[in-house]
């Protein structure tokens, strides 16, 4: 697991993603890859785990 300052956000790119018990966030992602610092959004605005969990689970927003 990476940690970095909360100050960036990093678009994450992959193929795949299913919930794990093997990883401590719970979600694994295939082939994952950072596709791009967004310098342009605030850190505030950056999507959280758990909209990737709604979405790994198919849950509506």
């Amino acid at each position: 697991m990476r940690e970095v300052e909360k100050t960036f956000v990093i678009e994450i790119a992959f193929d795949a993603a299913q919930l794990s018990n093997r990883h401590k966030s719970g979600v694994a992602l295939r082939f994952p890859r950072v596709a791009r610092l967004r310098q342009d959004k605030p850190a505030a605005e950056a999507d959280q785990l758990e909209t990737l969990m709604r979405l790994v689970e198919n849950v509506p927003a």
